[in-house]
This record gives C-alpha cells, structure tokens and sequence, in this order.
C-alpha cells in the first residue's frame, strides 16, 4: 500500500521521524527551503550589496548551499554569489569533487574560484598525511583549508561565507567538544560577530539533516559526491557521528534537540568565556588570537 503526503494526497517520498510527518516530493522539498530560509533570518541578516562566498567542495553539502542561495538571492542584483573551491591535493578524492563544483557553476552562471595547498603552502594533503605529526590528517586539513577559504573571500571583498554543515555536523560539533572540553571551540559556535580580518561565517543547512540534504541533492540532480575522504578514518569525529546516528535510530530528534540545547545556552556562553582579541600572524598576516594563527603553527611542526 502506497503512504501518502500528509499534506496533500500525492505518495510519499520521505517519513520524518523526528516529526511524524510523511511528505511527498514538493512538500519536502518546501520544508527544507523554509527551514533554511527561516534560519537566514534567524542567524544571518543578508543586507543590501553583499558578497556571499560559498566553500564549495562539489560533494551534496555545498552543492546544495550553493543552489539554494543562488535560488534565493540569485534575482537580487545587489547580491553576488561566488563560489571558492579548495584543493587539498587528496589523489583519487578531491579532482572528481572540484569537477562537479565547475559543472554546478557553470550551469547557475556562477563564478567559482579553486586554490590550492599546493600553491598556498607548498605541500598538499598527501605529502602530509605521511609524514610523523601530533594530529590527525583532518585536523591539518580543516585548519588549513579553513584558512585558505578566509584568506580567499578577504582576496574578493566577500562579507559572508556560507558553508554547507548540516545538522548532523553541527550536532557532531557540539557533542564533541562537550567530550574534549573545549569551551573555547563551542563558543566559536555561537551566532558570529564582526571581528577585523575574519569574514563571517553562515550555515544555512544548520537545521536540514544529513540524509535530507542527500535526498534534496538527488531531486534536484546536484553533485552528492564520490565517497568519504580516504583519511576520515583518522578522526574522533567518526566515532560520534555513529553514535549520535545510534541515538537518532532509538530516539528521533536527538540531534535537534542537541543543537536547539547549545542554543539556548550559547549567549551565557560567550558573556562568561568572550573570544579573545584579534591580532596579525606575524608569519602569514592572517587575523588570529595569538601572535602565530593555527595553520602556520600546524605547518612549522611538519617543517
């Protein structure tokens, strides 16, 4: 027997456990434009002349981002969107994903800029991912390409930007540094301030699960990507996402309530522990808290 929308009478394409509901095709795919959009609202007040950057990786994530502002602001004269790309040189990986960010571009009529760790720091992902070093390879990688992705919106006088964490990321996060107890990084978390040399940072899927972001992806013929990262298997961060999935299979809304907690409690957070001022790396010029940012610190272990 055919389970039909519970808005209307068409068959149903998904069933939200964490609401009850059973939606069909256009039905869900208006949930999960008005969640972002009542999430831009919320959190990112998009003014006049702006310049919205968008990470975009070619995986479903940033592809969906990117589709869904160009949807949004994309008549809007006044608003640029332009996409950055960013090669970490990770071999049979990341050539397939930067490929589908050129097709998705290219169709939206979108600019897209693509840097590399190769051009930037001389070294990519897979010169350092064998090499003797403190950290895990995604904690060089998302440092660095976070980095790289700043300096790059600075470069095209970029005011936001976007990028594609979803719920289960963000959830993710949360949890995880709960476990390490790492005030500081959830303070980071809470909604962003203007602070000189950073641009600010927007996450429009914030509310939207994974695995609808995945099925939005499908409907909507955007890149869902080739894989997981050859080195994910390297983070803490998996182990969580297993078992925050766990915790979702028994009790539906897990993750939403974990992130919807986090913000109630963000403001308290940072009034008790404020984000330090903002210096200049004295070895690359970034802006960063200390007299040498993160990734040049990361960098000269490896020298």
């Amino acid at each position: 027997m055919t389970i039909k929308c519970d808005k209307c009478n068409k068959d149903a394409i998904i069933y939200q456990k964490y609401s009850g509901m059973h939606l069909c095709r256009k039905h869900f795919t208006e949930d999960v434009e008005r969640k972002i959009k009542l999430t831009i609202r919320k959190h990112y007040s998009i003014k006049r002349n702006e310049t919205i950057a968008v990470g975009l990786s070619g995986g479903k994530d940033s592809s969906t981002t990117l589709h869904i502002l160009h949807k949004i602001f994309g008549m809007r004269p006044d608003i640029r969107l332009v996409g950055i790309s960013i090669d970490e040189g990770i071999e049979g990986y990341r050539p397939q994903t930067i490929e589908s960010a050129k097709e998705l571009t290219e169709e939206l009529g979108i600019e897209l800029m693509v840097r590399s760790f190769r051009e930037e720091y001389g070294k990519t992902m897979d010169d350092i991912a064998p090499m003797q070093r403190e950290k895990g390879a995604c904690s060089y990688c998302g440092v660095l390409r976070k980095s790289l992705l700043n300096k790059t919106a600075l470069q095209i006088g970029a005011t936001r930007l976007a990028i594609g964490h979803n719920l289960d990321d963000e959830a993710q996060t949360v949890l995880l540094n709960h476990l390490k107890g790492d005030v500081s990084r959830l303070v980071r978390m809470a909604p962003p301030k203007e602070l000189e040399g950073l641009v600010l940072r927007m996450k429009p899927l914030r509310q939207i699960p994974e695995k609808e972001i995945a099925l939005y992806a499908y409907l909507h013929d955007l890149p869902l990507g080739f894989g997981g990262c050859p080195y994910a298997h390297e983070a803490m961060r998996k182990e969580i996402r297993t078992l925050l999935n766990d915790f979702e299979v028994r009790h539906p809304g897990t993750k939403y309530a974990l992130l919807s907690g986090f913000d109630k409690i963000s403001g308290i957070l940072g009034k008790e522990f404020p984000q330090e001022g903002l210096s200049n790396c004295r070895v690359c010029g970034q802006a960063c808290t200390g007299e040498i940012c993160q990734a040049c610190k990361l960098l000269g272990r490896i020298q």
